[in-house]
């Protein structure tokens, strides 16, 4: 086997949640090209099909399961049903997310109780769905941001501490779950790619933002999602318990 084929996926079965849009849909085509079939899971269902027929196209099978990862019920449905089609979950990406921009003095308990219940306790959820029937040699793939490390300019502190959530969450099940059950846990944490939020920024934001990263520009989503199928191959066999910066140099400046 050479280097290359390291970070193929064929014969795996991947889950990625959040998959309606953004970067989700990269990242579920992504993993289809690498070679696994996709089990797709968003709230909004009917925003699959685009997702679904990419990653057809690239050759590989796909199911779509309703998921609203803040209820521990739909998790374990959407487990249920990639073991029933396919028999296997390799991997688990906690991708679904939300973000809100509201200053600490006027957010309400509900506004922060969301973000947390969908971004963190969502992935937690999902974690244990999948981790109860994943086999040795599986990963999970938790979606953390650079806003989990440092700040932006925005009020985000349910988005901020969510976040950084994942960051400790992703450690704690890498130390109990590598060892015991071979299960590989890490996270990624973007920097500013094009996303459903972004979208929501104000006029000159990014711009504004572009300053602070060595890079001068924003990410390219491939190659976030190119980050993905390496954490999520036989190619980071070694590498468990990680949270991998992908941001251009922002949380350096």
């Amino acid at each position: 086997m050479g280097i290359l084929d390291l970070f193929r996926l064929d014969g795996r079965v991947a889950l990625v949640t959040g998959a309606s849009s953004g970067l989700g849909v990269v990242f579920a085509q992504a993993l289809a090209e690498a070679g696994a079939d996709v089990v797709l899971a968003a709230r909004r269902a009917a925003r699959l099909a685009e997702t679904a027929a990419l990653v057809e196209n690239a050759g590989r099978r796909q199911l779509v399961v309703r998921t609203d990862v803040a209820r521990p019920e739909d998790c374990r449905q959407a487990a249920a049903a990639a073991m029933a089609e396919f028999g296997r979950i390799d991997i688990l990406v906690n991708n679904a997310g939300i973000g809100t921009a509201v200053p600490a003095s006027r957010e309400t308990p509900e506004q922060f109780r969301q973000v947390i219940e969908i971004n963190l306790n969502g992935s937690y959820w999902m974690a244990q769905a999948c981790g109860a029937v994943m086999r040795p040699g599986s990963c999970i793939v938790n979606i953390s941001s650079v806003l989990g490390l440092a700040t932006a300019g925005l009020p985000q502190a349910a988005y901020s501490a969510s976040k950084a959530g994942l960051i400790g969450l992703t450690r704690d099940l890498a130390q109990q779950w590598t060892g015991r059950k071979g299960i590989r846990v890490n996270a990624i944490a973007p920097g500013f790619f094009e996303s459903e939020m972004t979208d929501q920024y104000a006029p000159g934001y990014l711009e504004a933002m572009t300053t602070r990263i060595l890079a001068g520009r924003p990410g390219d989503p491939r190659e976030l999602a190119a980050t993905l199928v390496w954490l999520a191959s036989g190619a980071a066999g070694y590498v468990t318990g990680q949270t991998i910066v992908v941001d251009g140099g922002f949380t350096i400046t």
